[in-house]
């Protein structure tokens, strides 16, 4: 059903615009004989003070977010105790434990940031469309790195490891996507706070209730969702899926499809 308040969409990066971190995750777990998902508890569950959230926040630099990142991950001792309330939560059986790991923080980022440099042809097509109808505003809202990536400390062969170009974390083709680039690492707060997404809409004369947000993680939706934000859920794989529902908001032809179906419409009718 078209939304016809709507003036803005808003979307997550990593995970929506590019491919997700998280795929690197999971391969790095396979690779190193750890739990699905342990890695990805650890971090959520760190905590507000944890080296990912403080990274994301501009807190810390590169190289020292590569030390305390390792040191986080390859923490069993709060890491398999989070991993068993994971498993209780979902009720499934808890697989065996590691006893000792020793996480290299460099290369999962490394990973994780070379993944992420490949963008998701199916939202790029609706970026354009959406732009091209020049009724909505388009927003990225990301926990990102700009500030810490903009490190000019940085040497060249650690920024083409990470395959960051000169620009960081942020290389201007991505920036010129969007009238409005809302970075975590910049703005000192990042999802699910709600003060960010706040932040976002008053830089651009928005009300939540105005805007329609995508995203891949869940409460980052609910934080949206609850300041009155519309919400797509954009899982691995459901880029497609998460555009069709966007076009139906907006009543824009965001795929493709609708042009189709008319051209095919029209030779039916000869």
């Amino acid at each position: 059903m078209t939304s016809p308040r709507i003036k803005a969409v808003i979307f997550d990066v990593g995970g929506v615009v590019v491919r997700s971190p998280f795929i690197a995750i999971a391969a790095y777990e396979r690779e190193h004989g750890i739990p699905d998902n342990y890695l990805n508890c650890s971090i959520v569950e760190r905590g507000h003070q944890g080296a990912w959230q403080k990274f994301e926040r501009g807190e810390l630099s590169l190289l020292p977010f590569y030390e305390a990142f390792s040191h986080d991950l390859s923490d069993t001792e709060n890491g398999n105790k989070w991993y068993r309330e994971y498993c209780r939560r979902r009720n499934i059986d808890c697989p065996p434990l590691p006893k000792i790991l020793n996480v290299d923080g460099r290369e999962l980022f490394g990973a994780m940031m070379r993944l992420s440099a490949e963008y998701d042809p199916h939202i790029l097509e609706a970026i354009r469309r959406i732009r091209a109808a020049g009724r909505h505003k388009i927003i990225a809202l990301t926990n990102n790195y700009a500030r810490s990536g903009a490190d000019s400390q940085i040497p060249p062969s650690e920024l083409e490891f990470l395959g960051w170009d000169e620009g960081g974390a942020t290389p201007q083709q991505l920036r010129s996507l969007f009238d409005d680039f809302c970075d975590s690492s910049v703005m000192g707060m990042r999802k699910p706070e709600p003060e960010f997404y706040l932040l976002a809409c008053k830089r651009n004369n928005l009300e939540p209730r105005e805007a329609i947000f995508l995203d891949d993680i869940g409460m980052n939706l609910k934080a949206a969702k609850k300041l009155g934000m519309e919400t797509i859920h954009v899982p691995i794989g459901g880029t497609l899926d998460a555009v069709r529902q966007l076009e139906v908001k907006l009543g824009i032809d965001l795929t493709g499809e609708g042009e189709r179906l008319h051209k095919e419409d029209k030779v039916s009718k000869l």
